[in-house]
């Protein structure tokens, strides 16, 4: 199986040292299970696009600084790929960014979350849905790192999954589209320098309810296990 990381942010160099760049944190969560799978990455923030759709078997667009109602050029080109993605039925996986830029292309809509900032580890837990796909746990901790959340599915879509302040944390789309708003390909020690740097911007009491969730351990391998298991 081949599968296209559509890249939509840049890190800081100096995260870049430690960590790599997204497409390099999904190769280690998913290099973990399937060591198997063909990645290839396209940074659409430069215009990098398949020549084809059928170039690989699926695509994964990670999270980013921005955010998808930002008028942008190179945003404008990456949701009109995605519509075709749609309309194609290509398999799709969203993740954070990647889901609330599908909600927002797709019919549904993305803002600021009411609550603010959500950061940290949280828990979701599964609906009925989840059931028909297989998904047996009740429950899920991931981290999560957004300001914006989808406020309104996209057409057709379903929530599998939703948090306490979240409520489509995680949808389907059909049996080609899959999105969650938490980061499966974050570890603990990038979470919480991330947390660090934006401390100010949170406050202290919302700073030290995050960095204190950092200890329940995330789901990650299981979570991305689920995205792999729809997209195959």
């Amino acid at each position: 199986m081949k599968l296209g990381i559509l890249k939509t942010d840049a890190l800081k160099p100096h995260f870049v040292e430690q960590f790599g760049e997204y497409p390099d944190m999904f190769a280690r969560r998913i290099h973990a299970i399937a060591d198997t799978i063909e990645l290839v990455t396209y940074d659409v923030q430069q215009g990098i696009y398949p020549k084809n759709l059928d170039e690989v078997d699926a695509y994964l667009i990670t999270g980013s600084k921005a955010s998808v109602y930002d008028q942008e050029p190179w945003l404008d080109v990456l949701k009109i790929f995605v519509q075709r993605l749609h309309i194609a039925e290509k398999k799709l996986i969203g993740i954070c960014f990647g889901h609330q830029l599908v909600a927002e292309v797709l019919g549904g809509k993305t803002g600021k979350a009411p609550q603010g900032w959500c950061v940290g580890v949280h828990q979701a837990s599964f609906t009925a849905k989840a059931r028909e796909l297989g998904i047996e746990q009740n429950s899920f901790n991931l981290v999560s790192s957004h300001q914006d959340q989808v406020l309104q599915l996209a057409e057709g879509a379903e929530v599998i999954a939703s948090t306490a302040t979240c409520p489509n944390y995680m949808t389907v789309l059909g049996k080609h589209i899959i999105t969650v708003q938490g980061h499966p390909e974050f570890d603990t020690e990038f979470a919480r320098q991330l947390l660090v740097m934006r401390r100010e911007i949170f406050g202290e009491e919302l700073y030290g309810k995050a960095v204190d969730s950092l200890q329940t351990k995330a789901d990650n391998l299981q979570v991305i296990r689920w995205l792999l298991d729809f997209i195959r």
